[in-house]
């Protein structure tokens, strides 16, 4: 019943960039090449485009020749329409020999001249953000197995990432963990998943349940979550997500180098603590035991020592874990520690 991207899971990639200059708005590019490196054969820009992956600057053609198979949309337009401009790039693409992979809210199939080319050429259009069909709404049962929901002060500052590498950590120690994906580059990544943000209102906690469904008291599913409840746009899919989801534990994930919503510089970003406690007032009416077990920092703005400094700062502040998981180190650890499904620390 989830969502599944298997078919294009074992592919190779060409990653489209476009004209994008924002970095937060190609999280899909620098997810696959974070997570998936061995997936990605190199990157395509537009001539606009200041944003950049690192990886080789390559034209489908190149591309096809190193052994891609499939061209994938690594950046989000606003309202997650494909722009005219981008058209020729991606016909081209097309043309080539590659599939395009999309996660915009717009169908590839919805575009005329992508449609007739995939058709006349025999090409792939595949759309990552489709939900599936007979989507429940959501029952309110708790269900067994435990549970951990990633968070956020702002959408695009590392839920997912911290949703991996939590996952990967606690497999290392033999938790049985599991990463469950709510967006389109985590669908990629696990082969499946829920997007979310793609579902009709009524029935987003209903496919949060689909998406973690009762499992063994010793099982652990990780889940990526999506926007921020103090997001202007996207509260309303981050809560879905959250009654849903009802988590035992969640993570915070925060960029502190951002003062307001990214796109939205009239709205403040919240603070931690006002997250935590509208996190764990929301969360309750589906999991009245909700806790924070911690927050993860994106310090990737920041050098070795700020980080370090930011992270013991919080950490006293707090009274929680905080670690940037990307760094690792022993606060990490704890991080980890404090995730297992047996004695989470309480503030």
């Amino acid at each position: 019943m989830i969502h599944s991207a298997t078919e294009t899971k074992l592919g190779r990639y060409l990653l489209f960039l476009a004209d994008t200059v924002e970095p937060g708005y190609a999280k899909t590019a620098f997810g696959l090449r974070d997570w998936a490196r061995e997936r990605c054969v190199g990157e395509m820009v537009l001539p606009a485009a200041t944003v950049s992956t690192g990886l080789p600057r390559l034209n489908p053609q190149q591309a096809r020749s190193l052994g891609a198979d499939a061209l994938v949309i690594g950046v989000a337009a606003p309202g997650g329409l494909i722009p005219p401009h981008w058209i020729p790039a991606l016909v081209e693409a097309l043309e080539a020999g590659l599939d395009i992979v999309s996660g915009m809210h717009i169908k590839l199939a919805q575009v005329e001249p992508l449609r007739a080319t995939a058709a006349a050429l025999g090409r792939r259009l595949i759309d990552l953000r489709t939900p599936p069909a007979n989507i429940p709404v959501a029952s309110g049962v708790k269900r067994s197995g435990k549970r951990l929901l990633t968070v956020g002060t702002d959408c695009a500052l590392g839920k997912k990432y911290t949703a991996l590498a939590l996952t990967r950590a606690l497999r290392a120690r033999g938790v049985d963990a599991e990463f469950r994906a709510s967006g389109q580059t985590g669908i990629l990544l696990a082969g499946g998943g829920m997007p979310i943000d793609a579902v009709v209102s009524d029935f987003v906690a209903g496919a949060a349940e689909l998406l973690s469904p009762a499992a063994a008291e010793d099982h652990l599913d990780i889940i990526e979550g999506q926007g921020s409840l103090f997001h202007p746009a996207y509260a309303a899919v981050s809560l879905g997500l959250l009654h849903g989801s009802q988590p035992d534990m969640f993570v915070v994930c925060h960029d502190p180098s951002r003062s307001h919503i990214l796109g939205y510089p009239a709205a403040p970003l919240p603070s931690i603590e006002a997250v935590i406690a509208q996190t764990v007032a929301l969360g309750r009416v589906t999991n009245p035991a909700i806790a924070c077990v911690g927050v993860a920092l994106n310090t990737s703005s920041l050098s070795e020592a700020d980080a370090q400094a930011e992270i013991d700062t919080l950490a006293q502040r707090l009274g929680l874990p905080v670690a940037d998981p990307m760094r690792g180190g022993a606060a990490f650890e704890r991080l980890v520690d404090n995730c297992s499904t047996r004695h989470p620390e309480q503030p």
